[in-house]
């Protein structure tokens, strides 16, 4: 099974060589095929990820998979991305956009660096897009995670700038959404301490994520009609669009999760 994960990211997906195996962010695909043999164990028996629509994901081309975010640390970005890797086809490396202070945080951006996981600057965003690569986003940032139990699975701030982003480059954009997450590991408080710049320290409500299972649903591509791209009107109502596509995908899987279940 290791040679056939390190075959489908190495040999496989497309990959834009820098020199000596990275590329311009750090994405060292070897590397990246050995932490997915790593995580398969948590995503196959931990959360059971149970996953649908995948097929939606285009085979290339500019691609931004939208999806919902919860969580005391990112745990549901990288059960998505892991998604992505084991199931896409043919295989594509998602490059998840972090947030900015990621790259203060000591070991922990070199390890992302490696992962494909890169800062959403824009100069960042628009090189990946222009060269026809995978971006996940997360547009409630660092909102959704912060956000209290009884607010689960309601959409928080709505950045548009993937939208604007979609505008200017015709990308293709795939809602997603992701259920468990909010269950797994809840926010019980959050410390006013910026450490590396980050906008607050959780406390979490339990020590580790609790294995509630993962359920994760693609929806069809939204094509965002040619607009202009430096129109907020136009930015926001094509970012709208693609958040209600979100929120009815989490009230589909909410709803199939409660029928599963009674």
């Amino acid at each position: 099974m290791a040679t056939a994960t390190f075959t489908r990211i190495v040999k496989q997906a497309p990959f834009y060589d820098e020199g000596h195996g990275f590329d311009v962010f750090g994405l060292h695909p070897p590397y990246l095929a050995r932490a997915v043999e790593a995580g398969r164990l948590i995503y196959e028996r931990y959360f059971r990820v149970d996953s649908t629509g995948i097929e939606h994901i285009p085979a290339a081309g500019p691609t931004i998979v939208v999806a919902n975010h919860a969580g005391v640390l990112p745990v549901d970005a990288a059960m998505l991305c892991l998604d992505v890797l084991l199931n896409s086809d043919p295989p594509r490396i998602p490059r998840a956009v972090g947030e900015h202070f990621i790259p203060r945080l000591p070991l922990v951006n070199t390890l992302f660096a490696r992962l494909g996981v890169v800062s959403g600057t824009r100069p960042n965003v628009r090189r990946l897009v222009e060269r026809g690569e995978l971006l996940a986003l997360w547009p409630e940032g660092v909102s959704g995670p912060a956000k209290r139990f009884r607010d689960r699975y309601q959409l928080q701030t709505w950045h548009v700038g993937f939208a604007e982003l979609a505008l200017r480059h015709q990308a293709t954009i795939v809602p997603a959404a992701i259920i468990g997450a909010e269950e797994s590991w809840p926010l019980l408080a959050k410390l006013g301490i910026h450490v590396f710049g980050s906008p607050y320290v959780p406390i979490p409500m339990s020590p580790l994520p609790l294995p509630a299972r993962y359920h994760i649903r693609y929806g069809e591509p939204i094509v965002i009609p040619a607009g202009d791209p430096d129109d907020p009107a136009c930015v926001r109502a094509a970012a709208s669009r693609v958040r209600v596509a979100v929120e009815q995908l989490i009230q589909d899987g909410l709803a199939e999760r409660k029928g599963v279940f009674q």
